[in-house]
């Protein structure tokens, strides 16, 4: 299958476990995405850290720990669970990162309202 005009990116693209950063237009306004893998289950959250707002990411998309078992804010260090975005350490521990509503087509990766 082609790729969607909208599609992020596709799954295959994605290490396992791995993450990926995008830029999506949505309702007007362009908002900082990342996208991360694990196995079969992706996940996605705007990239931004409720405890200062800053983005998760060291290097762009890269938002994993070193053990790529959970999502880490770069600035602060805060630790999340991959699959709901709850904060289990950190400055904003019991809070959780805002999830990005995304739907799957053929493998590919797209914004729900796409």
């Amino acid at each position: 299958m082609t790729r969607p005009s909208a599609a992020l990116c596709h799954i295959s693209d994605l290490s396992d476990p791995g993450s990926a950063g995008f830029a999506v237009e949505t309702g007007g306004e362009r908002v900082m995405v990342v996208v991360v893998r694990r196995g079969d289950e992706v996940f996605a959250y705007v990239n931004s850290c409720p405890h200062l707002g800053v983005p998760l990411d060291f290097r762009p998309g890269q938002v994993l720990d070193i053990e790529r078992r959970h999502i880490l804010c770069a600035t602060h260090g805060a630790l999340f669970r991959m699959d709901d975005g709850l904060c289990l350490a950190g400055p904003c521990s019991g809070k959780s990162l805002r999830s990005f509503d995304i739907t799957r087509m053929d493998g590919w990766i797209l914004p729900r309202s796409a």
